[in-house]
């Protein structure tokens, strides 16, 4: 027997008749490229079903084979969340195939390896606890963008969910192994690498140091134990508290560098071996650099927070290596290597997008990790500060995240866009320079005559917008130009605090 499937609720309270028996599903959740929520306030188990049955009615709805592989990550909740989505995916008529425990990445992999067009991994990412979601695609090695977010808002929200027959359920045993022969295949240092390797207790822990143990490299663990309170720090690779106990760990043991990947493991961080944080911008030219040398002509894709260095590189330029600037969020610069037929691209958040024959075109921080050792192990001894040193010198921020409301985050972004096409149009000076360039398919980056920029944008996952600037003139504009992007800002009531500042 079927029957028609309830819309969604927001405002449903816990400890109530209606909590238990109506789905709840804020339309919040939606973000522009997947799906989050802090769970019990804005979703219910209930809820997320009622999402598992909407996705699958969706996959329907695009004509592909409705095959999904799902995994979970390591929070006290995802598991139950995870049996709630497969439930709403089955009433759909979709075949789950179910890797269990597993990084965001595994499940991406296990699109390839399991022969599953779609993917719906359970996962909060580099949220704090409190927080959970979904990560989505239907063509590999591609996840959702706002389109398909949006239709299946659409779908979710105004109960157009249908049942189909044909679901079914298969857990695949120890997908662990496949995983890692498939990330250490192929690779072998010809040293062995002293490499500290963070997790913050966080699902990378049983991945992340064996696989480089595999590819023969001298692993030092650092919180790598699964452990879903976070005793230590948020493992969230631009945390500063994490940040500090991946520099104490190299100070402390000698190692050459460390590595730390984020919650889900898509993510990956260095700390250099003087123990200073590498931003991941700069690693990302580093290994454009490697990378260009061994392809020719190589073109790469860097977000909107990334540094200017990719434009001006000279050792880029020799080997003919062209960068394109596009949106910040993991979709997006997926799809955007995968449309220019780019080596790779790269976020200043930490993730790494390397395509064929590097990787298979989605964002996996251990595969990352592993292009770090490669690369340092092709440096002929040189240390990971020696190679950072040479990059041309630039000032910069870390991400920095003013609060603000979802509700209003693009408004200020359009806003202050709106400001500074005026201050160009103009003539007006920022710093005594003139506005030469606004990159706007983000957000608005703002570059001056002498190269210095500042961006602001509306996070995809959280109430914040995010804040970048950066200098290759000096630190003093550095400052002042984060100094004429927070003027503006403070304008709109809807700003609150910083989560840090410069």
């Amino acid at each position: 027997m079927s029957s028609m499937p309830q819309k969604p609720r927001s405002g449903l309270k816990p400890n109530t008749l209606d909590y238990e028996t109506l789905p709840l599903v804020t339309a919040n959740g939606f973000r522009e490229y997947d799906a989050r929520w802090l769970f019990g306030k804005e979703i219910n188990l209930l809820g997320v079903q009622a999402l598992g049955l909407g996705l699958g009615t969706y996959f329907h709805e695009l004509g592909v084979r409705p095959r999904v592989a799902t995994g979970h990550d390591y929070r006290s909740y995802s598991l139950s969340i995870k049996q709630a989505l497969v439930l709403g995916l089955m009433n759909a008529g979709c075949e789950v195939v179910d890797i269990g425990l597993a990084t965001t990445p595994m499940a991406y992999f296990a699109q390839f390896a399991l022969d599953c067009p779609c993917v719906a991994m359970v996962t909060a990412s580099h949220n704090e606890n409190g927080w959970t979601g979904v990560k989505m695609g239907a063509n590999r090695p591609l996840t959702f963008g706002p389109d398909e977010i949006n239709r299946l808002k659409a779908i979710v929200l105004g109960g157009e969910g249908k049942a189909h027959a044909g679901g079914s359920y298969t857990a695949i045993e120890n997908f662990r192994e496949p995983y890692l022969e498939e990330l250490s295949g192929g690779h072998k240092l010809s040293r062995k690498i002293k490499v500290a390797v963070a997790c913050g207790n966080g699902t990378a822990g049983p991945f992340g140091p064996e696989a480089l143990r595999r590819i023969g490299a001298d692993v030092i663990e650092v919180n790598c134990d699964l452990d879903y309170n976070f005793p230590n720090y948020n493992p969230n690779t631009e945390d500063l508290h994490m940040l500090h106990a991946m520099a104490d760990a190299v100070r402390e043991t000698g190692a050459e560098l460390c590595l730390g990947f984020d919650a889900d493991g898509d993510r990956c961080g260095v700390v250099d071996d003087k123990g200073e944080e590498i931003f991941a911008d700069k690693v990302g030219v580093l290994l454009a650099r490697d990378l260009s040398v061994r392809f020719p002509n190589a073109k790469f894709v860097a977000d909107v927070k990334s540094t200017g260095i990719f434009e001006i590189d000279p050792v880029l330029k020799k080997n003919g290596a062209t960068t394109d600037y596009w949106k910040t969020g993991h979709s997006y610069i997926k799809s955007r290597t995968t449309e220019l037929n780019a080596l790779a691209g790269f976020e200043k958040s930490g993730h790494y997008f390397f395509r064929p024959p590097i990787g298979r075109g989605y964002d996996d921080g251990i595969v990352a990790g592993i292009a770090v050792l490669e690369m340092l192990d092709r440096a002929k001894g040189r240390k990971m500060s020696e190679l950072v040193a040479d990059l041309p010198k630039t000032w910069g921020s870390p991400t920095m995240a003013p609060f603000c409301p979802d509700d209003k985050k693009y408004s200020v972004v359009a806003a202050l866009t709106k400001e500074y096409e005026n201050a160009k149009a103009k003539g007006e000076k920022i710093l005594g320079q003139a506005i030469v360039r606004l990159i706007t398919v983000n957000g608005v980056r703002v570059v001056l005559e002498d190269g210095t920029w500042g961006l602001v944008r509306a996070s995809s996952n959280k109430p914040s917008l995010v804040v970048v600037v950066e200098s290759p003139k000096s630190e003093a504009n550095m400052r002042a130009m984060f100094a004429d992007l927070d003027a503006r800002l403070k304008k709109h009531p809807e700003i609150g605090e910083y989560d840090q500042k410069i």
